[in-house]
């Protein structure tokens, strides 16, 4: 089996020893990604809505390296700091984003440190 590591450009650097994303067996499996403003290097201030809108956008700086979209991920994984208080503003945002029929998705509790989102995707390439 083959496997590609790949690294965006575009998207923040990673804060440790990983890769944005790997593929092996034409898919794509992102990083689990946080709402970090690649220019600055910086948490993107306000709430989970802000936080989450950027955390999408810094994934599709990775889905970009393959030409892929938002309608070829077919699973994600979502942690929120705050799932009771902040759900319904993250699934807002995430709408903006997916289309029915939406991927799978998991999003649960998590202890995050000086975030309120993390995501990460599994794609179909």
């Amino acid at each position: 089996m083959k496997v590609e590591h790949i690294q965006a450009k575009d998207a923040p650097a990673p804060g440790g020893s990983y890769s944005h994303g790997v593929v092996a067996n034409n898919f794509l499996y992102t990083c689990g990604m946080g709402p970090v403003d690649p220019a600055t290097g910086k948490i993107v201030e306000g709430g989970v809505a802000e936080q989450t809108r950027q955390t999408l956008i810094n994934l599709q700086k990775i889905l970009d390296v393959k030409g892929a979209k938002f309608a070829d991920v077919v699973k994600v994984t979502a942690h929120l700091q705050d799932v009771n208080r902040d759900f319904a503003a993250y699934d807002a945002v995430y709408r903006e984003f997916f289309s029915a029929p939406f991927p799978v998705r998991t999003t649960v509790g998590s202890d995050l440190i000086n975030i309120l989102v993390e995501i990460d995707f599994v794609v179909a390439l």
